[in-house]
């Protein structure tokens, strides 16, 4: 087969997984000023779509990471090729889809990475895995970034509360809200510096593979153009399904607790950012949710909505790892193997959309209340895709 096929095959594939987790990442950002009306719905996505759009001509530091640091290619002469990079892709886009229909916020970055992994694992063996770096910018930023925004978030909401006492007592929180504004357009920039990278590293990643990059080399402008386009178009369209769960199910969101939340966020992802660290914003963003609900007096958090979105983030990898193992064995035997693994991808995500129509989640709706349903209803059902659209 020609090497540019596979290619071009691998760029279309990362842009879908970009537009995917600019839909499944729209929450990470935009869910708490929604939840307490700081924004409007619409408002809120096109604000993000924009600021994802600029972050991604911030930074390259993350795509350095990708392309060059967690699969071993180029000079260390494991052959990974763009067949494998595209099934981890699959693994990828299909397990954001999964977890956009269920509601759950888990993250598209060790969807992807999970991908990667697993595909360049059954296509040239442990060895085309850089497992130190897998440990150290990835593994560890994943447990220490959600500890440290909740954190940052609860002193923060603490803070803030104390400060201005006499004015939330009054039920005044104008000024948090007019807050909120910025520290949730902060969050869109940062995401934008971290997440669209990702993809921009896995093209990169590819065209280094296929002889069309020199090893070592950053992203081009136009996979920098291209990436920031995607996540920006998927971004806009807006994932209401899980930004219900953010703003609404894990606590209780005010104005002060979402500005604190949106501003440790921000911070958190811009300086990973910088350091090149892959982490995962959606678990940035979900800890300084949680973190802001125990920095209000009172406040509550839903505790078993977080230990159901703790387990989404604890199987990610392995199950896009998984999956793109799967497709990188079936796609690497044959082009009729190939041509197996985009049917069977292309009727899986087709079916995952279908369903979600079934119940659809819209600007709308993504701030209507919880109807009461027996326990065992719910049980286990939190963020399914009947349960979003019956709410």
């Amino acid at each position: 087969m020609d090497a540019l096929v596979p290619v071009l095959l691998v760029i279309v594939v990362a842009l879908v997984f970009d537009f995917t987790n600019g839909f499944h990442d729209t929450a990470n950002a935009m869910a708490t000023s929604v939840a307490t009306g700081a924004l409007k719905p619409k408002v809120a996505v096109t604000i993000s779509a924009v600021l994802n759009l600029v972050g991604a001509f911030l930074s390259t530091e993350v795509a350095k990471t990708i392309s060059g640091g967690i699969i071993n290619e180029g000079d260390n002469g494991l052959e990974i090729t763009p067949i494998m990079i595209f099934a981890g892709l699959v693994g990828a886009v299909l397990w954001n889809l999964t977890t956009w229909y269920l509601g759950l916020p888990s993250s598209s970055t060790h969807a992807l990475f999970g991908g990667l992994i697993g595909a360049a694992v059954i296509g040239a063996g442990f060895g085309a895995v850089n497992f130190s770096v897998v440990l150290t910018n990835v593994v560890v930023p994943a447990l220490l970034s959600p500890l440290v925004a909740g954190v940052v978030a609860l002193v923060a909401t603490f803070a803030a509360y104390r400060l201005t006492k006499q004015a939330t007592a009054r039920g005044s929180d104008t000024g948090f809200r007019h807050g909120q504004t910025v520290s949730a357009s902060l969050v869109s920039l940062a995401h934008g510096t971290n997440d669209a990278q990702k993809t921009m590293g896995v093209i990169t990643l590819t065209l280094i593979a296929a002889g069309y990059q020199d090893s070592g080399s950053g992203p081009q402008f136009w996979v920098i153009a291209g990436c920031g386009l995607a996540i920006a178009l998927g971004t806009y369209l807006g994932g209401w399904r899980i930004m219900r769960t953010v703003g609404k199910r894990i606590t209780d969101i005010q104005a002060p607790q979402g500005f604190a939340a949106e501003t440790s966020s921000a911070a958190t992802i811009l300086v990973s950012s910088h350091l090149g660290f892959a982490l995962s914003t959606t678990q940035v963003t979900s800890g300084a949710v949680v973190g802001a609900g125990l920095g209000r007096k009172l406040a509550s958090v839903h505790w078993g909505v977080v230990g159901r979105i703790a387990i989404a983030w604890t199987v990610t990898l392995p199950a896009a790892a998984l999956v793109g193992g799967l497709a990188a064995w079936a796609a690497s035997s044959s082009v009729l193997g190939l041509g197996i693994v985009i049917v069977l991808a292309l009727a899986a995500g087709v079916t995952l959309y279908l369903l979600s129509r079934r119940h659809p989640v819209t600007h709308d709706t993504v701030n209507d209340e919880p109807e009461p349903a027996t326990a065992g209803a719910r049980a286990g059902a939190v963020g399914a895709g009947d349960q979003e659209g019956a709410r």
